[in-house]
């Protein structure tokens, strides 16, 4: 698929071939467009990006329309893709010779086949008359869900000033308000969506590559920062426990991309060789990577503001499918109820689908739940090791041992949950 995305003064002569994408711009568009309330959100809070942190900003929206635009089932294997995308930016030049290292990003990440061109005719922010600069001492990613909730709460507890990142998502939207407005070291907050329309068919809903737009946000908010305009380093947290960031697949039906690598550390630290070549003094940390989500609610440096949020947070993969409740059998889900199982914390967390035992399609027999099991009996049978395969092997992971046990401890919280429930 080919894909010419920019303001519509770039992509108005376009080759039939190609489809447009219309960027910031609320003009009528053509098959696609995104980041027109983005660019309002931002213009709105007087934040004043750098210009290789906006185009990063248009690359990454013009990644995610693409995905949405484009059915996996449409491709040969009904899974990869082939994308070919021009993008306008306003430093083309800078981003030529990087080209490749945003290929294998997103190749990590998506599985697809991906090939930029980067071509004059961007579209700068608009200038505020006076540029908001945030005195915060880091950026941390905001979603909403119980890991970043834990995670703000640490950092703060260790005296850091931060300015909160949100992609503002349906139901997500009043904890993410809430979590920034009770965290004492929460002294910014910025809530933008992509808000991508795709005028033609049905949009792809597997989308992996939506989390590079979360990461271009938090990237774009660093360089507003007071920090960054001093010529320091600004680091981006990103809290994931580490099961789901390595995120093993828990069978062989589930290998590749199939298995989320939204916050996988070779897919981030790709994203840290394009800042690094980009020059964009922005540093990705996890902290939770060697940690389960177990461990994480046992850890937390504020356990009576857990107790007091931890049930309100969002796990749920099928979230606004069901109503905005969590389904309780899906892998996010079957790892939170884990969570507050192995760290003995009370559960008030209403979900549809409870009693995982319960023979039947929509509880024990259900895909993600026999998955789960699945994994289990391989570890009882050929071992650890033969259910890890090849998830640890990136050159971006230097701490193989320690990561190998905390993916058996996160497999082990799993085993009490299913053991409670008495799943086979």
């Amino acid at each position: 698929m080919k894909f010419v995305s920019g303001p519509m003064s770039a992509i108005e002569h376009v080759a039939r071939e190609a489809q447009p994408i219309l960027l910031f711009d609320r003009t009528a568009s053509p098959i696609a467009s995104a980041g027109a309330a983005a660019a309002d959100d931002i213009r709105k809070a007087a934040l004043l990006p750098a210009s290789e942190a906006w185009d990063l900003f248009a690359i990454a929206l013009s990644v995610v329309v693409a995905d949405s635009a484009t059915k996996r089932q449409t491709s040969p294997d009904g899974w990869t893709r082939e994308f070919d995308l021009d993008v306008a930016l306003i430093e083309p030049e800078r981003w030529m010779p990087h080209a490749e290292l945003l290929t294998s990003s997103l190749e990590f990440l998506t599985t697809d086949r991906w090939a930029f061109r980067f071509r004059e005719g961007g579209e700068a922010p608009a200038t505020p008359k006076k540029p908001q600069r945030s005195p915060a001492d880091a950026i941390a990613l905001l979603s909403g869900g119980l890991d970043s909730l834990i995670g703000l709460i640490d950092l703060a507890t260790q005296g850091q000033k931060l300015f909160a990142v949100s992609k503002t998502e349906r139901g997500d939207g009043a904890n993410q308000n809430r979590y920034a407005s009770i965290i004492s070291g929460v002294i910014d907050h910025l809530k933008v969506n992509h808000n991508t329309n795709i005028r033609r068919g049905a949009k792809e809903t597997s989308q992996r590559s939506r989390s590079l737009f979360f990461l271009a946000l938090g990237i774009l908010a660093a360089t507003t920062t007071r920090r960054y305009a001093d010529g320091e380093t600004v680091p981006l947290y990103i809290c994931e426990n580490g099961f789901i960031a390595i995120n093993p697949p828990l069978t062989n039906a589930r290998l590749g991309s199939l298995s989320t690598r939204t916050t996988h550390p070779e897919f981030l630290g790709r994203i840290q060789d394009v800042l690094n070549a980009m020059q964009i003094r922005v540093r990705i940390e996890n902290p939770y990577l060697a940690r389960t989500k177990g461990e994480m609610l046992r850890e937390c440096a504020d356990q009576q503001l857990l107790a007091q949020e931890a049930v309100t947070s969002t796990s749920c993969g099928r979230f606004q499918r069901f109503k905005y409740t969590h389904c309780g059998r899906c892998v996010p889900c079957q790892i939170r109820r884990a969570a507050f199982i192995s760290a003995e914390m009370n559960d008030t967390t209403q979900y549809v689908y409870e009693n995982l035992g319960q023979v039947g399609e929509d509880y024990s027999a259900f895909d993600d739940v026999r998955s789960v099991a699945m994994a289990q009996l391989t570890v009882a049978e050929s071992g650890l090791d033969r259910w890890i395969g090849s998830s640890l092997s990136s050159p971006y992971i230097t701490n193989r041992q320690d990561l190998r046990l905390m993916l058996q401890h996160g497999l082990s919280e799993l085993n009490q949950l299913h053991t409670r429930y008495g799943v086979l």
